[in-house]
């Protein structure tokens, strides 16, 4: 059989699996698409080929989602997290050349579970972060954000940390991706990003995306609060351990 999009038939297929379960994962948690799909596919796929890929789906799968969660988002610590982000985004892509990426990303899982640790023993934090940590935290985010998907993380531990409701949760992580996402579009430029084989497979990938967003989406609203931080925890703890096994094996 021929190619279709670039892509041989199996790589097709598991491409297909691979977005509709990262699409579930997105729909559920409010994040984790871009990391599982960059893990998953550079297994089989040049990264070039990979993170475009991953980096347009990802503006799409927030796109489909904020219509449900807009009135649940807080607003005002996703602007506090993106003007962090917005910052350190230009200063990571400045540095990040010079650092080894493997290094970093084995850096930041260690940081990840750490963190998730404390969270697992009950650690939380006694206030809201305020505009500081939020800031912060985005700002740590926008650093390691070039470094294999992995700049949503810090965000994603500082609101499990926190008081919110698990739907505001969810949804603030959705409102922040879609706007530090959109600026890194914006600073990256699409010159070299966006061509026709790219458009191809966003067309091709679109279905299983917005399913598996649509059974993730299904699963939250019948899961409790409780359940839903415990599921945050292992998917975070699941991609440390991921990317520190993409760093070793692969």
């Amino acid at each position: 059989m021929g190619m279709i999009a670039g892509l041989t038939p199996l790589e097709l297929v598991i491409c297909l699996i691979v977005i509709a379960l990262a699409g579930i994962v997105r729909g559920y948690s409010g994040f984790g698409f871009s990391a599982l799909v960059v893990m998953s596919l550079v297994l089989i796929l040049p990264p070039s080929e990979v993170v475009p890929i991953a980096f347009i789906l990802e503006i799409g799968a927030s796109l489909a989602m904020l219509p449900q969660v807009w009135r649940e988002v807080k607003w005002g610590v996703a602007g506090w997290l993106f003007a962090g982000a917005a910052i350190g985004s230009p200063i990571g892509l400045h540095f990040l050349a010079t650092i080894d990426p493997d290094h970093m990303k084995l850096m930041i899982a260690g940081v990840v579970l750490i963190a998730c640790f404390l969270l697992i023993r009950g650690y939380r934090f006694k206030a809201p972060a305020g505009p500081l940590g939020n800031g912060a935290t985005g700002l740590l985010s926008g650093l390691v954000n070039g470094v294999g998907a992995v700049g949503g993380l810090p965000v994603v531990l500082l609101l499990v940390a926190g008081a919110a409701e698990a739907a505001a949760l969810r949804a603030t992580i959705v409102g922040y991706l879609f706007l530090s996402d959109t600026y890194a579009l914006a600073i990256s430029g699409t010159k070299d990003l966006v061509d026709m084989v790219l458009l191809q497979r966003a067309g091709l990938f679109a279905a299983p995306l917005a399913a598996g967003i649509y059974i993730g989406s299904h699963f939250f609203s019948r899961t409790n609060p409780a359940t839903f931080r415990r599921i945050i925890l292992a998917i975070l703890i699941a991609l440390a351990l991921g990317g520190i096994g993409q760093v070793l094996f692969f």
